[in-house]
């Protein structure tokens, strides 16, 4: 091929276009590109797409990396949890489980984005399974069925859950005062009828449900969670095998 019918493709060729393979991404980059969009813009603006624009690369060159924009959201999660140290536990099985439940209360409140991913469902950072494994060990010692521990961990993680997330709506409505009426504010004495307890204690309602500690709160939920899961002598199937200190 002359000079000139090289020049003459040259010239055809779209401008921008990379030519030759895509450069090899870093994925250590990837991740941290794709984590920073979930924590400043949320969930919803990421996207495969999104990233490799931001990496200066296709969409088709993160599948070699990763099979799908679950698996990236799976990788911004990784090692999040592990930043935290773990603290010290009480021997006590009850005890203990109130402090794991309030450490797993006060990492997922320093990193608030976690809320939107962990809410796509079966997502989760594998550092912070240790979390799990230590509540349903203790209440096995506490005298839970396997079931009933399975249970009570999932009693204690939709507590965290939910109380981070009306937080955060909470701080949200703060910053952006409106003159739109929101709960408790919408309800007025026409509604002493109908809604005489909550008409009653409207005006302290904020008062009322800020005054209060998440950690005893969840030490409220555990004493009832170990109480209902022992009663009677119920312990189920297998109870407090291979639990700690104090398991049946």
């Amino acid at each position: 091929m002359s000079g000139s019918e090289k020049t003459d493709q040259q010239k055809k060729r779209a401008p921008g276009r990379p030519v030759g393979r895509p450069r090899r991404l870093d994925p250590d980059v990837m991740v941290a590109t794709a984590r920073r969009i979930v924590e400043e813009e949320g969930v919803e603006a990421l996207s495969m797409r999104r990233v490799a624009k931001e990496l200066g690369s296709t969409p088709m060159a993160l599948y070699h990396y990763v099979q799908d924009k679950d698996e990236l959201l799976m990788l911004t999660l990784s090692g999040m949890t592990a930043a935290f140290p773990r603290p010290e536990l009480p021997e006590d099985p009850r005890e203990r489980m109130v402090a794991v439940a309030a450490h797993m209360h006060a990492v997922v409140g320093r990193i608030p984005w976690v809320l939107d991913v962990l809410a796509l469902g079966g997502l989760t950072d594998r550092n912070a399974l240790w979390m799990v494994e230590e509540i349903i060990d203790c209440a096995l010692a506490c005298g839970l069925s396997p079931a009933r521990s399975v249970r009570a961990y999932r009693a204690i993680w939709n507590y965290v859950y939910g109380d981070l997330v009306f937080r955060r709506a909470a701080d949200r409505l703060a910053k952006t005062p409106s003159r739109r009426e929101f709960f408790p504010e919408l309800i007025t004495e026409a509604d002493a009828a109908e809604l005489p307890r909550l008409t009653a204690v409207k005006d302290r309602w904020r008062e009322y449900a800020a005054d209060y500690e998440a950690v005893e709160e969840l030490d409220a939920l555990v004493e009832g969670l170990v109480r209902r899961g022992t009663r009677d002598g119920e312990s189920g199937d297998g109870a407090g095998t291979g639990g700690r200190g104090t398991g049946a």
